[in-house]
């Protein structure tokens, strides 16, 4: 089973990740902010990690260049999912290793699309 890391401050985006991942039988962790969502790289090797960049207490950009030297998250997919259409911070983000940008509101079928790709490609870190 693949697990997925889902860091968002929106609750509303939090659960409707985590229904639809599960329903697709991937193993979804939750976090509420940047901080918390730190703090989980130390309980699991993650498979894909889905991130927001505007965040409290730790934005995106921090969890990205953090996640690509912890060993749980090293090799872990990330997709960022955020309302940011600045044409810099879509570069920023894959400049720091992120392999897929998807801008709110998002379009589920798109998405499931995206990580099947990824993860597709790549061996499970579980």
């Amino acid at each position: 089973m693949r697990n997925i890391l889902v860091i968002d401050d929106d609750e509303i985006i939090q659960n409707v990740l985590e229904k639809i991942l599960v329903k697709e039988g991937f193993r979804v962790e939750r976090a509420q902010n940047g901080k918390e969502g730190l703090a989980k790289f130390d309980l699991l090797k993650y498979d894909l990690v889905i991130t927001d960049l505007m965040m409290p207490y730790a934005n995106g950009f921090e969890i990205i260049s953090k996640l690509k030297q912890h060993p749980n998250t090293a090799n872990a997919a990330v997709i960022v999912i955020s309302s940011i259409t600045h044409e810099e911070s879509v570069m920023d983000s894959f400049k720091l290793g992120v392999d897929e940008y998807i801008r709110k509101p998002i379009m589920v079928g798109e998405l499931l699309l995206r990580i099947k790709k990824l993860l597709l490609s790549r061996p499970s870190n579980a």
